[in-house]
């Protein structure tokens, strides 16, 4: 029987020295309980409230494919980014294979960027071994990103993490989904694991394309 890594989660830990304060530690995946004991940095909120996002991370890391990586100075959580088993609400579910893993948010806290914070989360997200047994997607869409803070336009906004994914090996995808086609800027950015079986990549193709017959 061939050994499989799915759902094992191997932590990871990088930690950044700081000139004037403490460092900043970067690691995970993280349990509920690492979670608990952890705050907020206030101004975590691109997607909910903080303390509604905190729910959020502690609910991810106790799902058996779920996976938190954060960045924390001291106890507070500054960045942080979740992986999870696609949304059954989302047409990537409907593949129905476990090999299938969406990076669903990656966030870093205002203050702390320009520190390269959002590349080592996905760096120590990916130096776990068991994450080449997936396919690993992101979808990116214009209106989720954070054009006023950063004061880029939605190309620059596209490039900036179009590197950031590829930094990782993710890569843009084609795909008819009409959310993604609804922008150009907007992207379908995928990993495929060096350990993933053809039969779950064509599970994928055929959720990537599904207005239109693929061959």
């Amino acid at each position: 029987m061939v050994e499989t890594f799915l759902h094992r989660k191997t932590p990871h830990r990088r930690v950044i020295p700081v000139e004037h304060g403490p460092p900043i530690v970067v690691e995970g995946p993280v349990s509920p309980e690492e979670l608990r004991a952890l705050r907020m940095h206030p101004e975590l909120d691109a997607f909910r409230p903080p303390e509604r996002q905190k729910e959020a991370l502690v609910e991810i890391a106790g799902l058996p494919e779920g996976r938190v990586i954060v960045a924390k100075e001291e106890d507070t959580i500054v960045g942080y980014a979740t992986f999870h088993a696609p949304d059954e609400i989302e047409r990537w579910s409907l593949a129905r294979d476990p090999r299938i893993l969406e990076l669903g948010a990656i966030e870093v806290a205002p203050p702390y960027r320009g520190r390269g914070l959002a590349r080592t989360i996905l760096e120590v997200s990916f130096a776990d071994e068991a994450l080449e047994e997936y396919i690993v997607f992101t979808t990116e869409y214009y209106w989720h990103w954070d054009l006023e803070r950063t004061g880029l336009d939605v190309w620059g906004y596209r490039r900036l993490m179009e590197n950031l994914m590829r930094s990782v090996g993710m890569y843009p995808a084609a795909t008819d989904d009409p959310e993604i086609v609804a922008h150009p800027a907007n992207a379908l950015m995928v990993r495929i694991g060096a350990r993933v079986p053809m039969e779950t990549i064509e599970r994928f193709d055929r959720v990537r394309f599904m207005r239109r017959p693929l061959y």
